[in-house]
């Protein structure tokens, strides 16, 4: 990707980015990479965390259930503050939020207690994504938003994969505690922004002219169910609790299903999910380069309907290397349908509800990717199914509605972010 300079010689696309529009994306990024490892790390020690309070793992499954479902509480509220007050302080508030109850949680007495912590650890969590996606997104030129969208969200998979890395070295020195306490570690992250992150251009001149025109938009949620962008919004949610299904069907039991089941150690575990999201991190961004060259929908379902034909290879054996390598292969696929998350819900919507929009169609898919867990874990052990069929049927039922609600979608590839009030005539409420 190269563009004409003033003198005629080609730019790389890396060099078009000023140093503030490079600050704001790697804030953006670090932040949701360690929002990952904070996150993902619970998803390790579910087991051990059951034995040691003497509860169900379904039981545990439920905090996993309510941490997802806050992150709409957070990314709602968030979204909010981003639109109203700009990008930068509910990302900063996010991160040090998430990173605290992670910490905190690792001092649990009770189970009840780390229910408590974990669920609120969720409101951060939301908090975190539509801010910086909006800053990210905003701050970044058009010709090559896709395929940085795509390593922006995909960095999830290297926040995973550090996570794994973490389970596999160092819980047999200072268990699942001590995997919590790491999680401090992002608060750090908030002096940087502090000090190095502007706001984008787009929205200061948007919310410029908003107060010029009085013309401002005080409930931007509400906004974005008028006539013009229900449609939209309804199709973006059914897209976003699909991909959440497939997510969660895909890596929330996987690591229980081969300590269970199959009795792998730690460092066993650690191998396919460590060595998959990397593959999910570089998977994003080449479907990003498609989605820049082919158009957004293309990078999302060509992969979702290669990811159904891949999902049998690992959960229809148990010989280890058909698993790891199935659930590698996994990772280019079913792993990398959600690149597109940062810039296509960012296209979709105008910039005066922008950061409330993407928040809040993201999150739904939290509320019913927050079920995936306990009603697969009930299946697999209640019914006596084991984990594999289970997530085997979930995993390819969902990608299937994948698929059907972004065709149902609009196509937004080359689309320019700018600071003038598209939603101008939405009520001012």
């Amino acid at each position: 990707m190269a563009m004409a300079g003033a003198n005629g010689t080609a730019i790389p696309w890396w060099k078009e980015p000023t140093k503030d529009q490079w600050y704001a994306y790697i804030a953006a990024w670090l932040g949701w990479t360690l929002d990952a490892f904070d996150f993902t790390i619970f998803l390790l020690i579910m087991v051990p965390i059951a034995k040691e309070f003497d509860v169900p793992l379904t039981a545990v499954t439920a905090v996993f259930a309510v941490t997802l479902w806050l992150r709409l509480v957070g990314a709602t509220a968030a979204g909010w503050m981003a639109d109203r007050m700009g990008r930068k302080t509910p990302l900063m508030i996010s991160i040090l939020w998430y990173s605290l109850c992670n910490f905190i949680a690792g001092f649990s007495p009770t189970f009840a207690f780390l229910f408590f912590f974990r669920a609120l650890l969720g409101i951060g969590m939301g908090a975190e994504w539509p801010a910086g996606a909006a800053l990210a997104m905003e701050s970044w030129p058009t010709r090559s938003r896709g395929f940085m969208s795509g390593i922006l969200q995909g960095s999830w998979g290297l926040g995973f994969a550090l996570s794994a890395v973490a389970y596999g070295f160092l819980y047999d020195y200072i268990g699942w505690r001590g995997l919590l306490w790491i999680g401090i570690l992002p608060a750090f992250l908030v002096i940087w922004v502090r000090i190095y992150v502007k706001e984008p251009e787009v929205w200061v001149e948007n919310k410029r002219l908003q107060k010029e025109k009085k013309a401002e938009v005080r409930a931007p949620l509400l906004s974005i169910f008028r006539r013009d962008l229900l449609f939209n919004t309804l199709t973006g949610i059914l897209w976003m609790a699909a991909a959440f299904c497939v997510y969660y069907s895909i890596w929330a039991l996987f690591s229980s299903y081969l300590q269970k089941e199959l009795n792998w150690t730690p460092q066993m575990v650690a191998t396919p999910l460590f060595w998959a999201n990397i593959v999910v991190f570089a998977g994003n961004a080449a479907w990003g380069l498609v989605a820049d060259k082919w158009g957004r929908r293309w990078a999302i379902i060509i992969p979702a309907t290669i990811a159904i034909f891949v999902t049998p290879l690992y959960l229809w054996t148990q010989d280890p290397m058909w698993i790891i390598g199935g659930f590698i292969l996994q990772g280019l696929f079913g792993g990398s349908i959600y690149g597109q998350n940062p810039s296509y819900l960012s296209e979709r919507f105008p910039t005066e509800v922008r950061a409330t929009a993407s928040g809040f169609v993201y999150h739904q898919g939290a509320i019913w990717g927050g079920l995936v867990a306990p009603v697969l874990t009930y299946f697999a052990i209640e019914m006596n199914m084991g984990f594999a069929m289970p997530m085997l049927i979930s995993t390819n039922l969902f990608l299937v509605v994948v698929i059907i609600s972004v065709l149902l979608g609009p196509e937004t590839k080359g689309k320019e972010l700018v600071g003038d009030l598209e939603a101008s005539s939405v009520p001012v409420v």
